[in-house]
């Protein structure tokens, strides 16, 4: 009997590998011929093939995030998730040996059912809404920071806003960055359709996308925005996903993924959308429109709270483009003073989000930091979408959040009599001279931002808290096991990965002796962190132990590196690494370092690879330590050295 199988994990790096290395040693075990195929954070590895497919008895899909099953019509097909291929290898192996799985048909989703199995933890809502906000992030990166680009530097002030000269090259780039953002709406539509239906939702999504972001179609002027782009993309989804279940004749099931699923899907989703969701949307616009024209004569103070709230709300949506076009009217009318507030309110949510996610990273992963980076960027050349993946990602906190800030920017704004002579936002306009009371619009952003970057902070939960157990990584082990007749896939572990003596082929080439402690001291995690980093400044191995330090701590707090089996492996890419380097530390009492099986770790790895390296260096050396710790007797083995020597040793089986 010949068994295939896939393993991924949200992260795609500890358990996607974990998996592979059980279900390859329990089909040892059990003297079946088992590949696994790894969808990781490096890309796909030990690819299936089609002869192999066509020839396989059954396939396992050990898995926590979409994995397309085109492939596997007509065969055998177990899906569950990557925890239950950790666990309970041998018991999905024998499902498969006794055929009680069911066989993958196109049009059907019960070959996806987990028979039996728990359902993942994450919720699937929110699943397949963050692979569209995955895909989408970095259409906004390119779009916003090219724009930027182009209006710092060749933007002219006119009356109609921040105007780019016809047939100049910043023209041209301001249409690479237009182009990008063109994509932003349909991305996120389509991924989180593919998501819910595979690859037949992803056609229908970006066209329910494209239909949500272009209001001409229904007659709106500003189109329904990223909310309408999730509306369309859960839609077209489950439209998707509701035709697959349709049973046809053997004649139609070919071409139901190719053709029927999408060419009906998109005719539903892009029916629905103009007359039932679009127009409804450009009434919304025009009622909005009227009733900010009549509220000229109100309290100067109510009016600014509705227009920050307005711009905030939808980031570039009809309630957004409303209020906007609003104060751009006003602007010809010589009323400059409406303007002001709302470009004011137009840059605080990138710029309050851009904050939120540098300085706090108890809220948030170290990739929303890094996005958050780019996202304040964009706040300071006005472009509010910036903040778009973290409203979509989270929008019941984030929302309420940016809204607030936005809202009290502009009423500082418009107590401050801060007019804007230009229909654009951000502290762009003041440095290019078109704002009004300068002073007083720079203490409205920052008293406004500050508002956005408390109040996330307080709604947000903790990263601890909001991380699925089942997606806490901290290590990549190749997808092999440690026998020698389980042949691993002919994949560079560390090509990528120089050292002194050149590249890196096994771990002793970045690991002396004198990297070594046998008898860790600290008694706290923190502790045994402070006492392993020293060794690297000791060594040469880092500039700055501060700076290493707060590298390990942000990955701590993304999640614990303690991946149980008593193995805690922190790591850091950081600008302080001067060269790879690994300390290895054993506390044979072990410490506390919160790991997914509740065990004190033991057999501690720090991890120190330059952010110069080339491509994704620390993973690929975080797979190859974890080969050997797989192997339960090389952990007993390492546990029991006497001296640095034969830890060495030991560990130069390593590669």
């Amino acid at each position: 009997m010949k068994i295939l199988a896939i393993t991924s994990c949200p992260n795609g790096i500890a358990h996607t590998y974990m998996a592979a290395e059980n279900l390859q040693k329990a089909g040892k075990k059990l003297g079946i011929e088992i590949k696994v195929e790894t969808q990781g954070s490096i890309g796909v590895e030990n690819a299936l093939t089609e002869e192999e497919i066509r020839e396989a008895d059954g396939i396992i899909i050990a898995a926590d995030k979409t994995v397309v099953k085109d492939r596997f019509v007509g065969k055998k097909l177990l899906v569950v998730g990557v925890q239950d291929g950790i666990r309970r290898p041998e018991e999905l192996i024998q499902r498969v040996m006794k055929g009680e799985v069911p066989v993958y048909q196109a049009q059907s989703r019960s070959s996806d059912s987990r028979s039996g199995e728990k359902a993942p933890k994450q919720n699937p809502i929110y699943r397949h809404l963050m692979n569209g906000v995955s895909y989408m992030v970095p259409f906004i990166v390119i779009g916003g920071l090219l724009i930027a680009i182009a209006l710092t530097i060749g933007g002219v002030k006119t009356p109609g806003g921040l105007v780019i000269p016809e047939g100049s090259i910043w023209k041209n780039i301001q249409d690479i960055g237009s182009a990008a953002f063109t994509f932003m709406v349909p991305i996120l539509a389509g991924f989180i359709a593919m998501s819910i239906a595979d690859r037949p939702g992803l056609a229908p999504g970006i066209v329910g996308g494209f239909i949500a972001a272009n209001g001409s179609l229904y007659g709106s002027e500003a189109g329904a925005g990223f909310i309408g782009g999730i509306i369309a993309g859960f839609l077209a989804g489950y439209v998707a996903l509701g035709i697959r279940k349709i049973k046809v004749g053997r004649a139609l099931q070919p071409i139901m993924p190719i053709i029927i699923i999408p060419v009906l899907s998109s005719l539903i989703v892009g029916l629905i959308f103009i007359f039932v969701i679009g127009s409804p949307i450009a009434h919304l616009f025009e009622v909005l429109t009227g009733w900010l024209a009549g509220m000229q004569g109100t309290s100067s103070i109510l009016l600014a709270l509705i227009l920050g709230a307005m711009i905030s709300f939808d980031m570039g949506g009809p309630v957004n483009k409303v209020a906007f076009l609003f104060g751009s009217a006003m602007i010809g009318e010589g009323n400059y003073e409406i303007m002001g507030p709302i470009a004011v309110a137009i840059c605080i949510p990138p710029i309050g989000m851009g904050l939120a996610a540098m300085i706090n990273k108890r809220k948030f992963a170290s990739a929303e930091r890094e996005a958050g980076k780019a996202t304040f960027t964009m706040g300071l050349f006005g472009i509010t979408e910036g903040a778009i993946p973290f409203a979509a990602q989270d929008p019941l906190r984030v929302i309420p959040s940016i809204m607030a800030g936005s809202m009290v920017g502009s009423v500082i704004a418009m107590l401050g009599n801060v007019g804007d002579r230009v229909a654009h936002g951000g502290p762009v306009v003041a440095v290019l001279g078109a704002v009004d009371h300068v002073v007083m619009f720079f203490i409205a952003v920052i008293v406004g931002s500050a508002v956005t970057v408390v109040m996330v902070s307080l709604l947000k939960r903790d990263v601890a808290i909001v991380a699925d157990s089942t997606a806490v990584e901290a290590v990549a082990p190749e997808s092999l096991g440690n026998d020698p007749q389980v042949k691993p896939a002919k994949t560079p572990i560390a090509a990528d990965v120089e050292t002194t003596q050149g590249r890196l082929e096994k771990l002793t080439d970045i690991l002396t002796p004198e990297l070594i402690e046998l008898n860790v001291a600290g008694t706290t995690k923190e502790a045994v962190i402070d006492e392993m980093i020293a060794i690297l400044e000791r060594n040469g191995a880092i500039s700055s132990a501060s700076d290493f330090k707060e590298g390990i701590l942000a990955r701590e707090d993304e999640s614990s590196t303690g991946i149980g089996m008593n193995i805690a492996i922190p790591h850091s890419k950081s600008d302080a690494v001067l060269k790879p380097s690994v300390v290895f530390g054993i506390k044979q009492g072990g410490v506390d370092w919160n790991s997914v099986d509740g065990n004190h770790a033991k057999l501690v790895f720090m991890i120190a690879v330059p952010r110069s390296s080339k491509g994704n260096a620390h993973l690929k050396v975080l797979q190859m330590l974890s080969r050997k710790l797989m192997d339960d007797d090389f952990r007993e083995a390492l546990l029991a050295v006497t001296t640095k020597e034969e830890a060495y040793q030991l560990l130069g089986q390593v590669h």
